[in-house]
């Protein structure tokens, strides 16, 4: 039985996944479970001590090998778990070495994430299952947001080349892929450490103008008070670059912004929204928004909730507060879980509505959309779409919108 890769949390460990099963195949592992975890809440790491159980009870020959960001940050939760064979860090996952030979390695290998300064291409070729690219670009960060705990599993942000990025998208486009997703931790902090600090806008341009048969290029999450003036001017010009922003908002309320150490105020959201709509009107915006954080009152939660309006924010990724050991918000006074747990559900309906009436809008609009399976994809601004006929997965279907369910549009394929 062939390795197995079971992967929690973003579009980067997605690709890092794929990564870590080339490594595999390669080295010939064989009845194994990879679990590639994520940390950025405590129920993610619950999710990954669950899957670790359920994995041995299923395959109780197996070799089991943890790995990620959770692993990196607390190798002691895994190492601890009987069921566990073997810990790697980040680092240390995409080591072809990790997996030559499984018995004779040390169960856990965790090295200094921080000593980490260069950020090699992969050249994943292939995501199984998938009819979308992901193409990691950046890594790590170096700011301190106070309730985020990622740095500690990633390290300091570093950039892979732009001739590497072009070479890997080649490779991609070359095997089918329509459509491609720039990943990273601080993705629009690409390029600064980089010799000549080329920026994600200029390798973003040049992605799309030699490889002009690539049909879609999208950008992960983002931090707009890092938006370069290149990717501006790129998203108003060229088509190709998907009008779907996901932005990491974590808040409409000043105060709360502060005490987070985020670098945007309320108003920026809201002017930057409405720029990125005067350029490119067909734009849909997504959001990262905590609900509970230390010390918000009602009044702040409301901040929030209204920000969804006055931003237009269509896709809401709604995180209750999650309180990380080592991190100052861990410390800060706390909202009661209950209340917590009741804003993070009044944000969910909020986007819920939101999401709804954006779909509504694009009704007896015409939508090119990537076909994921044969009867659904997703268009340009991410609203998933039914097919009313079979299209070819991975192919570029244009979509005539005949109608919406609330959270999925239905169309006919022209």
């Amino acid at each position: 039985m062939s390795a197995e890769i079971i992967t929690f949390g973003c579009r980067l460990n997605a690709y890092e996944s794929e990564a870590i099963r080339a490594r595999a195949v390669a080295a010939g592992v064989r009845d194994a479970v990879i679990l590639n975890t994520c940390a950025v809440t405590a129920e993610a790491v619950r999710q990954s001590r669950q899957a670790i159980r359920k994995a041995r009870r299923s395959r109780p020959g197996a070799t089991i090998i943890v790995t990620g960001c959770a692993a990196q940050i607390e190798p002691h939760t895994y190492s601890a778990m009987p069921e566990v064979d073997l810990v790697l860090g980040n680092a240390e996952k995409l080591d072809a070495g990790s997996y030559a030979d499984l018995g004779a390695a040390e169960r856990v290998r965790v090295n200094d994430i921080f000593s980490v300064g260069q950020l090699a291409p992969q050249f994943v070729n292939a995501f199984e299952g998938k009819a979308r690219a992901f193409l990691q670009v950046q890594n790590g960060c170096d700011h301190r947001c106070t309730f985020c705990i990622i740095p500690y599993g990633r390290g300091n942000s570093r950039s892979v080349p732009i001739g590497a990025v072009i070479e890997e998208a080649r490779q991609l486009v070359e095997n089918g892929y329509g459509e491609i997703v720039l990943t990273g931790v601080d993705l629009t902090s690409y390029g600064a450490e980089l010799p000549g600090s080329p920026t994600l806008g200029q390798l973003c341009r040049k992605i799309l103008k030699f490889l002009p048969e690539l049909r879609r290029l999208r950008l992960s999450s983002i931090d707009s008070i890092e938006f370069d003036p290149d990717l501006m001017r790129l998203i108003a010009e060229d088509e190709r670059l998907a009008p779907h922003l996901h932005l990491s908002v974590q808040s409409g309320d000043d105060l709360i912004l502060k005490r987070m150490k985020r670098r945007h105020s309320r108003r920026h959201t809201i002017e930057f929204c409405d720029k990125i709509r005067r350029e490119r009107p067909e734009v849909c915006f997504g959001a990262d928004l905590i609900a509970g954080f230390p010390t918000e009152t009602e009044e702040m939660f409301e901040n929030t909730m209204r920000l969804v309006d006055e931003a237009e924010l269509s896709y809401l990724h709604v995180f209750p507060f999650s309180p990380r050991k080592g991190t100052p918000a861990a410390r800060m006074p706390h909202v009661p879980n209950n209340v917590v747990r009741e804003r993070a559900s009044r944000l969910r309906s909020k986007g819920e509505s939101a999401l709804a009436k954006r779909l509504a809008s694009l009704v007896g609009t015409t939508q090119l959309a990537l076909a994921e399976t044969e009867i659904s994809g997703r268009t340009g601004c991410f609203a998933q779409v039914l097919f009313r006929q079979k299209a070819t997965p991975g192919g570029v279907v244009r979509a005539r919108i005949a109608g919406t369910t609330g959270s999925t549009l239905i169309a006919e394929c022209i």
